[in-house]
């Protein structure tokens, strides 16, 4: 089952109608607020923005970069 609710002075209240009995063990995974979608979206832009700018990479770097990168050994 799945119920929403919010967290009022650090408790969680589900919404009206719903009540789990005491003792009842639950699983609780925090919605998105939309702040976190801007922010990957600006951390994407920005990123982009260093797209092809390092020169000179071996030609397998993105296939190869734990190689190059850590020593590890080529796939």
């Amino acid at each position: 089952m799945c119920y929403q609710g919010r967290v009022r002075n650090g408790v969680i209240v589900l919404e009206e109608g719903h009540s789990l009995p005491e003792g009842t063990i639950v699983e609780v995974v925090a919605a998105a607020t939309g702040d976190e979608d801007a922010e990957a979206a600006k951390l994407s832009e920005e990123l982009l923005k260093l797209a092809g700018t390092v020169r000179d990479l071996p030609a397998d770097f993105a296939r190869q970069h734990d190689h190059y990168l850590h020593g590890q050994p080529k796939r």
